[in-house]
């Protein structure tokens, strides 16, 4: 197995945005002063769920619920939370570990470029990626492998020469569906007994050196044809 690139899913494992999300919806509960229950928060797909939290919202307050500024509260709120953000331990050691071993760097997240350029900006990462393919750009979210298959596309790379890391089981689904190995980082909300599928699981990024981990995963089987989906986002 020749790995010439890594590509990485942002939110959660680059970043600790699951945390800042998860904190402006508590706050915005309790500003109603309401509690909300965790239980379920974090859905088993990419994308935008935070429908469903207005549309409960809204029914615990009742009619007096204002929907506009309440997002506009909380959006300012969480600004506050991820401005404070830094990268996660252990990503910048394997960062500049790939760069000295010549990998390539791609970032496959199913948020908008808007959210991930903005926070790779203000951590000083966003130079480090030579691609980054977004949310807004493909027709599904993960766990479909579209964002996946459009990273590899712009490495022009085949799948078997990137490996994936991802912080959910869902984000491990999409990778391994476009034919990549996929290490998973398990983010500190996430189930960790549903990374089975995993080619490789690690408690953090700090945790085990980018050599030996891409030794480890040399050991593996090779991972079988990838699933296309039904079509690539520009």
């Amino acid at each position: 197995m020749t790995i010439k690139a890594l590509v990485f899913d942002f939110d959660g494992l680059l970043m600790d945005t699951e945390t800042t999300l998860l904190e402006s919806w508590r706050w915005e509960w309790r500003r109603h002063g309401l509690r909300l229950d965790p239980t379920g928060f974090f859905a088993d797909h990419g994308g935008d769920a935070n429908e469903a939290r207005y549309v409960a919202l809204e029914a615990a307050i009742g009619p007096a619920y204002d929907r506009t500024s309440s997002h506009a509260l909380r959006m300012a709120y969480r600004a506050e939370l991820n401005a404070a953000l830094t990268p996660a331990p252990g990503i910048l050691g394997w960062l500049d570990r790939a760069a000295e071993l010549g990998l390539r760097l791609a970032v496959a997240s199913s948020s908008p470029i808007t959210h991930v350029g903005a926070l790779l900006d203000q951590a000083g990462l966003r130079a480090r990626f030579e691609v980054l393919a977004t949310g807004e750009e493909v027709p599904a979210h993960k766990p479909d492998p579209a964002v996946y298959l459009l990273a590899l596309d712009r490495l022009g790379l085949p799948a078997d020469q990137a490996v994936a890391f991802e912080d959910t089981a869902h984000g491990v689904a999409a990778a391994q569906a476009a034919g990549l190995r996929c290490v998973a980082v398990p983010n500190r909300h996430a189930d960790h007994a549903r990374f089975t599928a995993a080619d490789l699981v690690v408690t953090s990024a700090a945790g085990l050196p980018l050599d030996a981990l891409l030794a480890r995963l040399a050991l593996g089987a090779s991972r079988p044809a990838p699933i296309r989906s039904s079509g690539l986002g520009r």
